[in-house]
């Protein structure tokens, strides 16, 4: 698959302007969220380049490449990746054995593979952040069989595509295909990968949620230009089968609404409405019960 061919089978003669908002967290620069109508996808404009995009993850509030417990926010992110973590590790395990191979993209500062590797399960972890990967290295330590590469391309450049095609049970993707300028490329990339019937695990924003649409232009999810595309049930069902794989199952993550709630406050007015934010992630999951809209959704691929 090209690089070209995302753009290929998009119908950009259809694109249209979703909504006018800025990068609230780093640089303040406007952006614009386009609509492809022909996969329901929302994609950032202007696009950073590759060798733009580093500059807009130069802060220290992008708290998933560290270990903050300081403020309230980072004292609740704590809290919550370590119930996340054990529900990752539960849903993982009906995938893969002892002795089997996981591979987690944008792991981090690497708590979620110490919680895989606890489990016997061989583990490989990509983090472009140096600051993080060294956390996540850090905490691995000596752990027979791991490793984390700075990229998908270092990983495969220090292995013989005969050692790593076939080989992982299951990758994980926790809220990182945003992030990706070339994401069908990248999944093809990685289907490669698994092993027959092995399966690709997604975790997304999910711009039709309830607080996406009271938030609106401050809906803190949308995070531009981190999030360089921004994914519905029908565009992450379009991009796999693109990719010829199917979407074997669609799980809610309802702590989403809350953190994300937390954050759209502070951007919206200035401060944290605590009240204001834990309202609306319980209105946002009350509401997705019946429509299954969450704030976050995990998408479960298998590869046919």
């Amino acid at each position: 698959m090209k690089k070209e061919d995302l753009l290929s089978v998009l119908g950009h003669d259809e694109l249209e302007i979703y909504l006018e908002s800025k990068d609230y967290s780093v640089s303040k620069e406007p952006f614009t969220l386009m609509l492809d109508k022909q996969s329901d996808l929302l994609i950032t404009h202007p696009k950073p380049t590759l060798s733009q995009l580093p500059k807009y993850y130069e802060s220290d509030e992008y708290i998933s490449h560290t270990d903050g417990n300081q403020t309230l926010i980072e004292k609740v992110y704590q809290i919550v990746k370590g119930i996340a973590i054990k529900n990752k590790v539960k849903l993982v395990a009906n995938w893969i054995q002892k002795g089997e191979f996981l591979l987690d993209v944008g792991c981090g500062t690497g708590d979620f593979l110490k919680a895989c590797a606890a489990n016997k399960w061989h583990v490989l972890g990509i983090e472009p952040n140096n600051s993080a990967k060294n956390l996540a290295e850090q905490k691995l330590g000596l752990e027979r069989g791991s490793a984390i590469f700075s990229s998908l391309e270092e990983m495969l450049g220090k292995n013989s595509s005969k050692q790593l095609d076939g080989k992982f049970s299951v990758i994980t993707l926790w809220h990182v295909l945003e992030h990706v300028p070339e994401p069908l490329v990248y999944l093809n990339s990685l289907k490669g990968l698994l092993k027959p019937n092995g399966r690709i695990i997604l975790a997304l924003p999910n711009y039709k949620s309830h607080d996406a649409a009271h938030y609106g232009n401050f809906w803190a999810a949308y995070d531009l230009p981190r999030h360089l595309f921004h994914f519905s049930k029908k565009s992450v069902s379009f991009f796999a089968r693109e990719v010829n794989m199917k979407v074997e199952n669609v799980l809610p993550m309802p702590f989403d609404a809350f953190y994300v709630s937390l954050l759209s406050e502070k951007y919206a007015k200035g401060k944290t409405n605590y009240f204001s934010a834990l309202y609306r992630g319980l209105v946002s999951n009350r509401k997705a019960k019946s429509s299954g809209e969450y704030s976050s959704l995990i998408y479960i691929l298998k590869k046919e």
